[in-house]
């Protein structure tokens, strides 16, 4: 009987990729992560959105490469050495997003997370999956499938098949 009323009380962990873009803290489901490489040159494609940089050759596989510094409509920022890029599945594609830096992993519970807060019909935040209170700071956790509308998120698995 101890035992049931115990695990009842445990609450769900997930463990989560954390990263900084500027002065904010964001954070992705580690099961959506395929790697984290080193910032390395992309091949530009004519005619996409200034935040898409380019295309990247990782193994024999063609991966669209965004900048989520210019995607979240900060300023640009010159790559340094901890810029890193991570890949993340997105849908059906494999797609890197360039970051300041990476910090850890980290296990976060349910009772440290809430919803996003909503600003409203004129500000997007469907993106912030939940916000987490993780070592007296705020976590922005991202759903990055809902950072892209369908357009998008199509023309970017096509870029992907292009290999």
């Amino acid at each position: 009987m101890n035992q049931k009323k115990n695990n009842a009380n445990l609450s769900h962990r997930s463990r989560y990729l954390i990263f900084h873009l500027e002065d904010e803290v964001f954070a992705v489901d580690i099961m959506s992560v395929r790697e984290i490489i080193a910032m390395m040159k992309t091949t530009p494609i004519p005619k996409t959105p200034r935040y898409i940089k380019g295309v990247m050759n990782l193994r024999g596989n063609i991966i669209p490469v965004i900048d989520l510094r210019l995607k979240f409509q900060m300023p640009e920022k010159e790559p340094e050495m901890d810029t890193a890029i991570i890949i993340l599945q997105v849908g059906e594609a494999d797609i890197g997003f360039i970051v300041d830096h990476v910090e850890e992993v980290a296990t976060i519970g349910d009772e440290q997370l809430s919803d996003a807060p909503a600003f409203g019909t004129t500000v997007n935040t469907d993106f912030i999956h939940k916000i987490a209170r993780y070592d007296d700071r705020v976590i922005m956790i991202l759903d990055v499938d809902k950072a892209f509308n369908l357009d998008e998120l199509r023309d970017l698995e096509n870029l992907a098949k292009t290999s």
